[in-house]
């Protein structure tokens, strides 16, 4: 398998999103504005990376009994970390929007799951692509759908007026507008992915979460 494919997976093969349906509080929670969504994404990317990192560097010597307590020690050093710089550099406004999200990294299942169904069993430097593969990947659709929400809601899109006069639509702030483009993009997923299938003459069926390579619920 191409180094290529490790970071390009997460963009669309298995975007954490719009394919995995994994770290669903945060996507709901954060995207009403396509700048809490980029900063949000990029406070992950950052985590992903160092832990699958780490993580990866001492999955030789970590005994596997207490492997899932050593992971998310890993973890929540590097999302202290970047808790800490964004207290020191972000604006204040986002770090007061983006709250207790940040800390809530360390139990996201997206880092998680690439701890233990990747990082634990691959290379230093195919685990580093993975986590910027499914960081950025998570960061894109998130931004896509805080960028929808806010031009939506305010007809702007990173603060800035697109459409003047636009009649705000209010729904798209609350969560219950998050879960309605969030809906509207999956069915866009899976309307392109069955097009794909019938050009090359298959059946196409929904995506199923894929546990072969995870054995959490084994231990």
């Amino acid at each position: 398998m191409s180094y290529l494919h490790e970071f390009w997976k997460g963009l669309w093969k298995e975007n954490p999103v719009l394919v995995l349906m994994l770290g669903m509080c945060p996507t709901l929670a954060v995207s009403s504005s396509a700048k809490n969504s980029l900063g949000m994404g990029l406070a992950t990317t950052f985590v992903l990376l160092g832990s699958n990192v780490a993580i990866s560097l001492v999955r030789n010597v970590v005994p596997g009994k207490v492997r899932i307590p050593c992971y998310i020690v890993i973890i929540a050093v590097f999302t202290t970390i970047v808790e800490m710089l964004m207290d020191a550099y972000a604006p204040a406004e986002l770090n007061r929007t983006l709250g207790i999200f940040i800390p809530l990294i360390v139990v996201n299942c997206i880092v998680l799951g690439r701890a233990e169904a990747f990082a634990s069993k691959n290379s230093v430097f195919r685990s580093g692509l993975d986590g910027l593969g499914m960081g950025f990947g998570f960061t894109l659709a998130l931004m896509a759908l805080g960028g929808v929400r806010e031009f939506l809601a305010a007809g702007t899109l990173f603060e800035l007026q697109v459409v003047p006069g636009w009649e705000p639509f209010l729904l798209m702030k609350l969560p219950s507008g998050a879960f309605i483009v969030l809906g509207f993009f999956l069915a866009g997923m899976n309307v392109l992915k069955l097009r794909q299938a019938r050009r090359v003459g298959k059946k196409y069926t929904p995506p199923e979460i894929d546990c072969s390579r995870c054995n959490i619920c084994n231990r």
